[in-house]
């Protein structure tokens, strides 16, 4: 019988501690006693793949999900979902949420004094293709205050839920923007360990990407494992 053989631990020195002073909301969020690590069964490297019978072809523009335009600059984020050794990895289920243009989210929790876009609900989600490329149309969001410390505001951001072949292979992280002034001032991004994690954290502007006329052009890579990878949230 083949023995099985569970998902990998996340390599140490990659990704945000669980606890980190200068983002004031983990001292709540993290576990105060070491974590138990719970022997993985059949149940949790083969259960359900979530949300997948629900993907739409429309679900990956986030600009024609109404019937009207939404406010903001559009712009196309596109790259792949790679492994550790620069293997695609398909029929990867990636979701995004997101604030619109004016930096406010289309929650009710969200009371930013900003105002609310009717065209824009900031979600969207699409599936990685057979060499582990994905792509969403959308509006490039605004920045936003928050109550960290004072005079706190997020640089513009993006996130990201990639799921693999079960629900235990969720991964979350934030897609930021090149040139935001706001980034070395942000506690969350500088969370990250090291300038190199930072670094895989900020899309490249891409004009090959770009729409002429339309939308500027991101390009935006995935990597799940290993000392190149994409740094994930606790």
């Amino acid at each position: 019988m083949t023995p099985l053989v569970g998902y990998r631990r996340p390599a140490p020195g990659v990704h945000p501690p669980r606890d980190y002073g200068a983002y004031r909301a983990t001292q709540w969020r993290h576990p105060k006693e070491p974590l138990v690590i719970i022997p993985q069964t059949l149940s949790e490297i083969t259960g359900p793949i979530y949300g997948h019978d629900k993907v739409r072809s429309t679900d990956a523009d986030l600009t024609s999900q109404h019937p009207g335009a939404p406010l903001g600059e559009r712009i196309v984020v596109e790259g792949r979902v790679l492994d550790e050794d620069g293997r695609p990895v398909r029929d990867s289920l990636i979701e995004l949420w997101q604030a619109n243009a004016a930096g406010r989210y289309a929650h009710k929790n969200d009371t930013h004094g900003a105002p609310l876009d009717p065209n824009f609900t900031g979600a969207g989600r699409t599936m990685t293709d057979s060499e582990g490329f994905y792509r969403f149309v959308t509006i490039k969001p605004g920045a936003y205050p928050w109550p960290n410390h004072h005079n706190a505001w997020r640089p513009a951001h993006i996130h990201f839920s990639l799921f693999g072949p079960s629900f235990l292979t969720r991964l979350i992280t934030q897609m930021y923007f090149p040139g935001d002034p706001l980034l070395p001032l942000d506690p969350i991004f500088n969370s990250v360990p090291g300038e190199r994690a930072q670094r895989r954290l900020i899309a490249a502007f891409d004009l090959g990407l770009t729409q002429p006329g339309r939308a500027l052009g991101f390009r935006f890579d995935f990597v799940l494992r290993g000392r190149d990878g994409t740094p994930m949230e606790p």
